[in-house]
């Protein structure tokens, strides 16, 4: 399939975004790169200037709330939470969780409805222009977030953000995703970075795709992965079977050289090494 204008601009936009620090992204914005390329007829345009409307409506309602201002984590949460589901009616999907747009931005924006941590995306956007620091959090199954506050950061999930999580609740979740013998650990509440973010949004297409077979779109999403996360050898290392099992022989050799490039030492390596070997013997 040919590529389009606006794909290719957005790949141009994702493969600067990959040489940024981790502070200068800007989380939305490359998100919505991402969106472009899985939906390349969508209206980006508007989608981008919807994104410049959330974040004034944060701006706005964060200056009206003095609590909020002062550092109080638990209106933090509720000044956004007022302006993503009540003014705007942002809400999780349940109905039709597993839709492919529920994980494209774009859609997500205008259907007002999308996965767990593509509204944490539309969150932590409002956050941002509000002057708030805030993150994903690195739980399983699940995407969460956490509001800074000077008595200590609030927990929401972006998907039913009725108020902030506690203890019980989380654990609650958790065995719901990971099974009953699940018990929380505090790694479960350790911030990601923004990269990580996108790539567990992103990550979402790709299993889909591979869901239904679409093993080559399912190549194309993790190459696109890759111009954000270069540094990331477990992508290089899918890129590599995923383009042996399409029989692109050369190309798997060439993702497997970069995971060795980054990880040169150890089992895995080992591993990657004795698949390049298989392969270069079926090149002659």
């Amino acid at each position: 399939m040919t590529e389009t204008t606006s794909e290719a601009e957005a790949r141009a936009a994702l493969e600067a975004a990959g040489q940024l620090p981790e502070a200068e992204l800007d989380l939305a914005s490359v998100a919505l790169q991402f969106a472009r390329i899985d939906a390349p007829e969508a209206n980006w345009g508007a989608a981008a200037q919807h994104l410049s409307e959330l974040a004034r409506a944060a701006v706005t309602a964060a200056a009206k709330d003095r609590e909020a201002d002062a550092g109080n984590g638990l209106r933090r949460a509720a000044v956004l939470r007022t302006v993503v589901q009540d003014r705007f009616g942002y809400a999780g999907d349940s109905e039709t969780y597993e839709a492919p747009e529920n994980a494209n931005l774009i859609h997500v924006i205008e259907r007002r409805r999308g996965l767990p941590v593509a509204l944490g995306i539309l969150w932590l956007h409002a956050a941002e222009a509000a002057g708030w620091s805030a993150w994903g959090l690195d739980f399983p199954g699940h995407f969460l977030l956490g509001i800074e506050g000077s008595r200590g950061a609030a927990v929401i999930d972006p998907f039913q953000p009725a108020r902030p999580l506690d203890a019980p609740e989380l654990r609650a979740i958790l065995k719901r995703v990971q099974g009953a013998q699940a018990e929380l650990r505090p790694e479960f509440l350790a911030p990601v970075s923004k990269r990580a973010v996108l790539l567990r949004l992103q990550n979402n297409i790709k299993l889909r795709r591979l869901g239904t077979g679409n093993l080559q779109g399912a190549l194309a999403c993790t190459q696109d992965m890759l111009r954000l996360a270069p540094d990331v050898a477990a992508l290089w290392r899918e890129a590599a079977l995923m383009n042996q099992r399409l029989d692109r022989i050369g190309a798997a050799l060439a993702c497997l050289e970069r995971f060795l490039a980054l990880v040169p030492e150890g089992e895995a390596a080992q591993r990657a090494r004795a698949m390049a070997a298989e392969l270069r013997q079926r090149l002659h």
